[in-house]
């Protein structure tokens, strides 16, 4: 079975189910996570209408997962945020302002305030997440060096409000699995010896999964149409050389 598909993505949302695994958007398990629960957010990079499909799929099993835009056209489209927003999923902001910005932290900050408004004419986002931007120098979470996204009417941000010793954190960034050598900042701290080589061995293996799981996924990857899987592998693939440099020069740099 070929893996990033919506196919095995079923299969996945279902075994998890099975397994007796409550799903909550990232607001409400930050306001009151259950006890075995899984947390689903997508980073809506591109392709924005996969992420509506992965909205129509979910809602079909009943179950309600958070969607992150960043602003950009390639993500943001008020049409599939509204449709994804009626079908009862949470919207989030992906922020890159500090990116947007080439380090400004006083125009990212402006940026910011600016971008979370316009989202907010679709929906009252109460989280946050920042988009890892890769190829760029600037960490976008670094503008909460300086500035309290709190004081936005913002409650949360996975990378600084989940306790990761708590909670099993899975991405499918580079598309793979937690392979930190692609990724560049979709990183959490793991406390679980556990690691995934595709999405089948998840599923396989899910009764090793503890009680508290996030996963991450990024809908423009996840494709049954072997013409656009293949078009996305061989993209990520180039992609991915490109991260194993950023690596290698950064380690130079330092």
């Amino acid at each position: 079975m070929r893996d990033f598909t919506t196919r095995i993505y079923r299969k996945l949302l279902l075994e998890l189910k099975v397994q007796g695994y409550i799903f909550q958007t990232f607001q409400d398990f930050l306001q009151n996570p259950a006890e075995k629960v899984v947390v689903i957010r997508h980073d809506v990079d591109d392709r924005k209408r996969n992420s509506l499909h992965f909205a129509y799929i979910e809602n079909a099993f009943g179950i309600q997962t958070t969607y992150n835009f960043r602003i950009l056209p390639k993500s943001f489209d008020p049409v599939i945020v509204d449709l994804i927003r009626n079908l009862g999923h949470e919207i989030g902001y992906h922020y890159e302002d500090l990116t947007l910005a080439k380090g400004d932290k006083n125009k990212a900050i402006e940026l910011f305030e600016k971008h979370l408004s316009e989202l907010r004419h679709f929906y009252p986002v109460k989280t946050i997440c920042m988009h890892g931007s890769p190829l760029s120098r600037f960490d976008n979470r670094e503008i909460w060096n300086h500035y309290n996204y709190r004081d936005f009417g913002i409650i949360g941000e996975p990378y600084f409000d989940v306790d990761y010793n708590n909670v099993l954190y899975l991405t499918d960034t580079g598309r793979t699995w937690n392979n930190s050598k692609l990724s560049v900042r979709d990183k959490a701290p793991v406390n679980f010896d556990l690691s995934f080589k595709s999405t089948m061995e998840i599923i396989k293996r899910i009764d090793q999964l503890p009680d508290r799981v996030m996963f991450n996924f990024h809908p423009q990857r996840w494709d049954d149409n072997p013409f656009r899987w293949m078009r996305e592998l061989v993209y990520q693939n180039i992609k991915n050389v490109v991260k194993r440099y950023f690596f290698v020069k950064n380690r130079y740099e330092e």
